[in-house]
């Protein structure tokens, strides 16, 4: 496996804590470099560097989500984490992007013609807007001086020849299976790190080998199979947002979680405020899993497109290529306070969620690695 870069390590930060039923854990706080077995979720669209460097301060594990940033902020959101001198994670995609489906594209704007005059749009008049670009040689050359110590990806890996490259930087390597399957073929293929994904998660779907959303199993049922086929540390995500849901899954094998949606109310975190406030109103809302928004499956609270569209429409184009005919909707929604055509990415538990500093979330959360007699 790879091993964190010495620079990276320097900075004092405890021992890694004891965690109640899951002494391996050990492990994987060496592997990553950080005191607890925690890690934030990257969280594109809703974060930067502050909420990262506030986790990190805190002793898990902060990330950056690199899918959505040009070259500019990209370079600026790592010079931060790195003068921050802890362990960070920094996430790219690894998807394939599509060839140009004009048929696809005008299909898709005539489903969203009534949206249009209801807002005063003039779809000829809409430019390409930012999109989710796949890890590539380019933006490893901008990330290479960094040298990040954790690199994750979402829908597998890079090619041999990239991945080869982040792990010449000394970088531990962590990506998402949503199948046993997946996680086999992690292993196989270079990942230091199973992130067992499981249905419940918010966000995308970081499935690969299939489309079948039907073989992706919650994580309670998908996190003992995985730690059971694979040798590598698997760290469980979905449906965790409190001390409770970290027990269960280091009970049944995690050696560490990744919390997402737990973060999405923190002062550091740039959620707006009509994602805030669907959040804060659990008993009004609840997820689906829903393509719309990039053409790709991503679980976010339902809004009004996912109602009248249907959550998942074959018409949306291909990732990542259906948010740009949603971008002046959104503006125009947002604009009016209203997350109508937004993403509002939150796993299926958002209940209780708090509003406090990330740097006290952790402390919260970390009760959850200490003995049980002490937790309680």
């Amino acid at each position: 496996m790879s091993v964190l870069p010495e620079s990276t390590v320097a900075a004092p930060r405890g021992e890694p804590v004891h965690v109640a039923g899951a002494s391996s854990a050990s492990a994987i706080t060496s592997l990553l470099g950080i005191r607890l077995p925690l890690i934030q979720a990257p969280l594109a669209g809703v974060q930067g560097a502050r909420l990262a460097t506030a986790v990190s301060r805190a002793g898990g594990l902060g990330s950056l989500p690199a899918a959505l940033l040009n070259a500019q902020t990209l370079h600026s959101e790592l010079t931060l984490l790195r003068d921050m001198g802890l362990p960070y994670q920094v996430n790219f995609f690894a998807h394939t992007t599509p060839q140009p489906d004009d048929a696809r594209e005008a299909r898709w704007r005539e489903r969203l013609a009534p949206y249009y005059a209801e807002f005063g749009i003039d779809p000829s008049q809409i430019q390409p807007g930012p999109v989710r670009q796949p890890f590539s040689a380019a933006i490893a050359d901008l990330v290479e001086p960094f040298r990040p110590p954790v690199v994750s990806f979402h829908f597998g890996l890079p090619s041999e020849a990239l991945l080869a490259r982040v792990k010449g930087w000394g970088a531990v390597v962590l990506s998402s299976a949503t199948t046993v399957q997946e996680a086999l073929w992690l292993e196989a293929n270079g990942a230091d790190a199973i992130i067992a994904q499981g249905w419940e998660a918010g966000g995308h779907r970081g499935h690969f080998l299939s489309d079948d959303l039907s073989r992706q199993p919650g994580t309670l049922a998908l996190l003992p199979q995985i730690v059971a086929a694979v040798d590598l540390p698997v760290i469980a995500a979905g449906g965790i947002i409190n001390a409770a849901g970290i027990r269960a899954a280091m009970t049944l094998g995690a050696q560490a979680v990744q919390l997402g949606t737990a973060f999405l109310l923190c002062d550091e975190a740039t959620t707006s405020a009509a994602h805030r406030q669907a959040l804060r109103e659990p008993a009004k809302h609840y997820t689906a899993l829903t393509n719309l928004m990039t053409g790709r499956p991503a679980r976010g609270i339902v809004n009004r497109l996912m109602r009248e569209v249907g959550p998942l429409n074959e018409v949306a184009p291909e990732f990542p290529n259906a948010s740009n005919a949603l971008g002046p909707l959104r503006a125009k929604a947002e604009a009016a306070g209203s997350g109508d055509f937004s993403p509002l990415w939150a796993g299926q538990n958002f209940a209780g969620l708090r509003e406090i500093g990330a740097a006290a979330l952790v402390a919260e959360l970390a009760w959850a690695f200490e003995p049980n007699d002490a937790a309680e």
